[in-house]
This record gives structure tokens, sequence and C-alpha cells, in this order.
């Protein structure tokens, strides 16, 4: 269904119910409504819309026999769209499109630009206005409106115009500021944002950084990880966490994963590093004699890993511990955020993680000041006093300015949509529970609380996950798979000797699990039709 860019006349219409017209508009707007699609305000029309509003204002008032003065309409005129806005979408109006004066009427030339930056059949100008309707195919009148064919909307994966409806002031004012003061590297959005993401997880440092791939390689670097160093770490997680690990010439090993919460097990865990240190694959699969280094968890799906286990275990045998929390800022453990959880915190800010910018971005967490240093050092090429005095190697990880503004506005939103993201997976959780008895809903520990980034169910068996997936296809939802194929069976890491079966749980639940639509604006006739037909196929 496509939103609809509201021309004057038509906010005039309504505004003033002028007859006949407001009839056919009224209806045009419900059915966009109850279709899904959004209603716009373009900003550069205000003007245009105040004055034109508070002249049929008067002149209905002199249709009736009465003096309406022109400060009491604008008045009026004022009071009405405040009202008749609140509900809608503003539309900003840009450079582009303010230099429309080689136009024969430059107001219209202004709303066809504006439609030009949205795809075909995405959004459409409602407009009485017969030249309108002439120049762009993209113009509809109400009645065009209403005769048209139409398909209900699918259902998003991940719906980030609706986070972006709430932030769009937000958004734009701070994209603007930074394109205003030109400091595109290292601005001063960044050094506000780290303050910011700090104060959120109760951490002493924050370093952001232009990737959670590359929030990794900072704290490995600050390590001195390299050939001959071993770091445990999962084999069902996203490629990233061990990529770091090879790239720096050292060795992932792979840990076995709980099968309830799917983070890094514990008990495998100790198992791996005895096997190590006594060089003896018969406890645990090694892929060489290796030196242990440290531990990068995962917590996945946004909830963290067992971290008062891990932690100890670290401690026994002298080992640092990372905690790869790209999926779950935002989720606490016992009372503390993640990114605190370890004594190094990374996070990504994918466009799709639970707090994302519009590109690439990340940032690393600690309490360590000499580890804080050594990082902020290592983000711009192993920098020491200036950017020519080069202390270390290092890389080019800085966040970009704009991500940071991004960033910031959404900052303003994320506590209360870590609440809603609860809500709809509480949602979930209920219906599926009582409902289904093919399908494992997630487990959540006593005293942990999930950021939600994936909400992931386990079907009985893989024939059951295909007829989930095909059929809600079919319906215009959409599933994914996280993860088809753990990292210990990816050719990339052939080179470790590694068989299917040394990690059973991570390789049985790769065949079953798959995770339904989940961000804070998941609405309920979305949650209904998901829940409904996974009734339906279960019964099959």
């Amino acid at each position: 269904m496509p939103d609809l860019l509201l021309d004057v006349n038509i906010i005039v219409d309504l505004c003033a119910e002028r007859v006949p017209y407001v009839g056919p508009a009224l209806e045009a707007i419900s059915r966009c409504q109850q279709e899904q699609g959004r209603l716009w305000v373009y900003a550069g029309s205000v003007q245009t819309i105040h004055w034109v509003l508070a002249a049929e204002l008067r002149r209905q008032e002199e249709q009736s026999g009465r003096t309406l003065g022109w400060t009491s309409a604008l008045d009026a005129s004022r009071k009405i769209l405040r009202e008749f806005t609140e509900d809608k979408q503003w539309l900003a109006a840009l450079a582009y499109e303010g230099d429309v004066f080689q136009s024969s009427d430059p107001e219209d030339e202004q709303l066809i630009r504006a439609l030009d930056r949205f795809g075909d059949g995405e959004m459409f100008l409602l407009t009485r206005d017969q030249a309108l309707l002439e120049k762009t195919a993209r113009a509809m009148s109400p009645e065009q409106f209403l005769a048209r064919d139409s398909n209900s909307r699918n259902v998003d994966f991940i719906d980030l115009k609706s986070q972006q409806d709430k932030l769009r002031p937000a958004l734009e004012r701070n994209i603007h500021r930074a394109l205003h003061h030109g400091r595109y590297i290292m601005g001063p959005e960044i050094r506000e944002l780290e303050e910011r993401l700090a104060a959120f997880v109760g951490g002493k440092h924050c370093i952001t950084c232009s990737s959670g791939t590359d929030a990794l390689f900072m704290t490995l670097m600050a390590y001195d990880v390299g050939p001959g160093d071993a770091v445990f770490t999962t084999p069902f997680t996203f490629i990233a966490t061990a990529e770091a690990i090879s790239f720096l010439g050292a060795t992932p090993v792979f840990v076995d994963i709980d099968p309830r919460t799917f983070n890094i097990d514990p008990n495998q865990l100790e198992l791996g590093i005895e096997a190590l240190m006594s060089n003896n694959p018969s406890i645990h699969p090694l892929p060489s004699a290796l030196s242990p280094k440290g531990i990068i968890t995962v917590d996945l799906f946004g909830l963290p890993a067992d971290y008062d286990s891990i932690n100890a275990i670290a401690r026994e045998y002298g080992l640092f511990v990372i905690e790869d929390a790209a999926q779950s800022f935002g989720a606490e453990y016992h009372g503390k955020k993640a990114g605190t959880l370890a004594d190094i915190g990374c996070t990504s800010f994918f466009p799709a993680k639970p707090l994302g910018c519009y590109g690439d971005g990340g940032a690393v967490f600690t309490d360590d000041d000499d580890l804080a240093e050594k990082m902020r050092s290592i983000r711009v090429h192993g920098k020491g006093s200036d950017k020519y005095d080069n202390i270390r190697i290092g890389l080019n990880a800085r966040l970009d300015t704009l991500q940071a503004a991004i960033l910031l506005a959404k900052m303003e939103i994320y506590p209360r949509e870590v609440q809603l993201r609860q809500e709809v997976a509480e949602r979930y959780t209920d219906l599926l529970s009582t409902q289904s008895s093919a399908l494992s809903t997630p487990f959540i520990p006593e005293g942990m609380k999930s950021a939600w980034a994936q909400y992931s169910l386990l079907a009985r068996d893989e024939a059951l996950r295909q007829r989930i997936q095909e059929r809600l296809k079919e319906a215009g939802i959409p599933t994914a798979v996280y993860y088809p194929k753990p990292l210990h069976v990816q050719p990339a890491f052939s080179y470790l000797g590694y068989s299917q079966d040394d990690f059973p749980v991570a390789l049985e639940t790769s065949k079953t699990i798959f995770s339904l639509p989940m961000h804070p604006y998941v609405k309920d006739w979305e949650l209904d039709r998901v829940l409904t037909i996974l009734k339906e196929v279960e019964r099959i």
C-alpha cells in the first residue's frame, strides 16, 4: 500500500470540511490508513496551506452572513492545522526542490520533485489540481485512488520506516547540523555520542568505530593477539566473530553452545581450555597445539551469555573475555547492561541491529584506562600525539560523524524501543506457549533481559521449519535463519580441521531454528497474522 502526500487543496478540503470535496478525500485517507499507508504533509507548503485555509474560513463565514477578520482567520487556521498535522508525517523541503523558478508553476514543480525521492508505487500525491494530475502519473484524485487495485501491505521483518517516522525531525536536525559544520571525520557528535553510550551502559569508556567487526579487531589488537594464540568462541554466530581472530593470525577454537540459550556453553568452554592446555583432543575437539589467550562470547539474538561462569573460568586460566554484544545493546544481566559484562564489550550499529545507524558503525566499552587509550590509538592508524606520530600499527576505524548524528537521534527513544521489543516478544511467547507444541519459544534465564535482536524459534524438525517458512512467505511475511551453517563447517574455516559432528548442538540447532519479524513497531494485526499461520501449519 503506497503512502499519500496531501496537496494543499486536499488539506483545505478536510480542514474546512469543504463540500462536496471533503467526502471523497476522507474516504481516500481512511482507505490509505486501513491498508497501513502513511499520510504526509510537505513542509515547503506550510505558508500556502496556512493562508489558503484562512481564506477559505473567511469565505465560508461571509457566505453565512458573518465577518471574519484576517487575524482571526489566521489564528483559526493555525489551530486547525496544528491538530490536523499531529498524526501526519512531515516531508522536508530539500534545497533541490527550491530551484524551481524556471517552471511556470514553481509550487507544482516542488511537489513533483519531492515525489521523485520515492520509488515507483511507494507514494502518490493526493490532489484535485487538474494540472498536477496531467503533469505526473504519481498524482491521483481521491476518486482515482479509491478506484485503483490494492493489495495488503506485506509484513516487514525489521521496520525501519516506522522508526524513522518517530524520529524524522530529530534525524533531519542532526544531519543538517553535521552538514553545516562540515566536520565529517571525528566531529563533535562523536564525543557526544560516546558520552551518551557510556552513560547508557554504565561504563567508563566508550570508543566508537566504523563497524562491529572493527570493534572486535581493535579489542584483539589491544590484547596483542597474533599467531600461536588461541581464542575460544562459539561456532553458532556470524562469521565476523571468528574472522577477526583468524585475520590477526590467531586461531579460533570453537566451543559448543547451550541448547536453550544458544550461547557458548561454560561447561564445554572449560573442557576446551583443559584440552588445549594439555594438548589432549580426546577431551574436546582441537585444531592444533596453541597457547590459550582469551575468550569471545556472543550474546546471541540479544540474550547475554552466562558471564558469572565464563568470567570465573577466564580468571582461573588467566584469559581475557571480550563480550560480542553486537546483538545485545540494551540487554541486561543481573542488573548490569550488555557491553559491560566482560573485560571489553563490543557492539554493532549495523542498520538491522537493535540500535542501528544508516550504514556501518560500532563501539567498544571498557573500564580499563590503558586498554581504552590503546584502542583510541588503534582506531586512527596507531596514532600517538598527532596523526603523524604513529606509535603502533593500527586501523582506519573511525565512525563517521553523520552516523553519530543519526545514532544520537535514535538514542532519544532507544530505552522505549527496548521496552517495546520486550512487549512484542512477550506476546509472541505467551500465545505460542499455549497454542503450539511443535515450536520451542526462546528461553530467558532468571535475572536476564534480552534486547531481542531476533525472535527465534526451534521447530520440531527441518520439514516443519520449511513448511512454516514457505507458508509465511506466501502470506507476505518474511522469516530468516540465523544461522544455517555453523562456522566449524564453513569452507573459510576448513583449515582448522574440525569435523561436522564436533559441535552437535550447534549443528542440530542450525537445522531447525528460524526467526520471525521482530522490531519495536510490530503491529497487533501483524502478530495475529503470523500466529494464525503458525497454528495452521502445525496442524498440517
